[in-house]
């Protein structure tokens, strides 16, 4: 039996852990409809997302056609030229893509990039209310810092960063079939942009994840320009819209609980552990990518047919009780952690030490130039973006409190 939940309520997003508890109480797995996807099974537990993402060999992004779960036969090749990632694919697809832009991601690398990071964070931090106060804080700092940051890696300019801003927004619209077709228009600008710079790169090389790219190709490596571009949204747009709304969560949950701000302002070294419940309770990434299911499978006392279609959720994995003591509460000492905020498996989040790292930049940075920093409006003001599988908050109006 389909259960009915909305994903996309505002009831659902203020307060993601009842409808999740609903949802748990009929099952570990259980039927549900999301737009695009369809009739899908999701799970409820921790365990059971863990599983699924796992194990590649029996639930896998992509049917024997090669077909993609959630792209629909109308959608413009341009769309499915996008979605053609290594997020998208299984085996051994996944791993010559990965492994292409793999060493820029890694622990070393990243940490070192913590000074600059935070410097960006710091002058972001500085600007907040130049225009104005209230000042937006999803606009005009919880976006722009991510975004500065992975335009550095990319190897693109900073000055055209405006750009990125406005395209990304449009992103948002993918929420039903007219918001697809009706940013089509921005995602070819956006693919004729990236075939500027990978030109700019091979005539007179450059920096960063696109000179890599550059240089795979030169050197005979398996990928295809499609997959360059592909693999440029990717991370231009997966590398800080989740970012994005983790921070903004994060500053959200501080200014609503100021007991919590205050213990973390006491001593900045715990901003590490609280990224980590940031994380696991404000769970921007609100469900996996869907999977097929490559064969006859019992899953949480639920068969499962070939051909199905199933989504972990993986905010019901951070609210699994048990998983976690009271998931429902924000506890800034928790510890251990346990959550799924980035996933498992081989599609285990290529930036997770880049957003905890930002995340952790972007609180102590705000905090410190701010911190009587409080909401310009109710807390009941505050609305969500309709999107199914993103918790993110539409805008946070907030003031400097001096």
């Amino acid at each position: 039996m389909t259960i009915h939940a909305d994903f996309t309520s505002q009831e659902y997003f203020r307060n993601p852990a009842a409808e999740i508890a609903r949802l748990r109480s009929a099952g570990p797995v259980v039927e549900v409809r999301f737009p695009f996807v369809g009739t899908v099974w999701t799970t409820t537990t921790q365990d059971l997302a863990n599983r699924v993402l796992r194990d590649s060999e029996t639930f896998t992004l992509r049917q024997e056609n090669g077909d993609v779960v959630g792209l629909q036969w109308w959608m413009p090749k341009i769309v499915r030229t996008i979605s053609n990632t290594m997020l998208s694919v299984d085996e051994p697809d996944h791993a010559r893509l990965r492994g292409i832009v793999d060493e820029v991601f890694r622990r070393r690398a990243v940490l070192e990039m913590e000074p600059r990071i935070m410097a960006l964070a710091g002058e972001l931090a500085d600007q907040l209310f130049a225009s104005g106060s209230p000042a937006d804080l999803v606009d005009r700092y919880a976006r722009i810092l991510p975004l500065s940051v992975i335009c550095e890696l990319l190897g693109l300019p900073l000055a055209d960063r405006p750009k990125f801003t406005a395209w990304a927004s449009s992103f948002t619209r993918f929420n039903s079939a007219l918001g697809v077709l009706g940013v089509v228009p921005k995602i070819l600008a956006m693919k004729r942009y990236m075939h500027e710079r990978l030109d700019a790169a091979r005539e007179s090389g450059g920096t960063g994840v696109i000179a890599d790219l550059v240089r795979v190709e030169k050197e005979g490596g398996d990928i295809s320009r499609d997959e360059m571009v592909s693999m440029l949204f990717l991370l231009l747009f997966a590398g800080h819209e989740t970012t994005t709304h983790l921070i903004s969560g994060s500053v959200h949950e501080l200014l609503r609980n100021p007991g919590l701000r205050d213990w973390l302002e006491e001593d900045w070294r715990r901003a590490e552990q609280a990224v980590e419940e940031f994380l696991r309770f404000v769970s921007p990434v609100q469900f996996s990518k869907p999977r097929f299911v490559r064969k006859d499978v019992e899953l949480g006392g639920t068969r499962l047919k070939k051909g199905d279609k199933i989504m972990p959720m993986l905010v019901a994995g951070n609210f699994d009780p048990q998983a976690n003591d009271h998931p429902e509460q924000l506890d800034l000492e928790r510890r251990p952690n346990r959550h799924v905020a980035f996933g498992a498996g081989i599609h285990f989040c290529l930036g997770h030490q880049l957003a905890r790292i930002e995340g952790k930049c972007a609180l102590q940075a705000l905090f410190e130039r701010w911190p009587k920093l409080q909401l310009a409006i109710d807390e009941p003001h505050i609305r969500w973006r309709t999107r199914a599988g993103m918790r993110a908050i539409e805008r946070l109006p907030v003031m400097s409190g001096e």
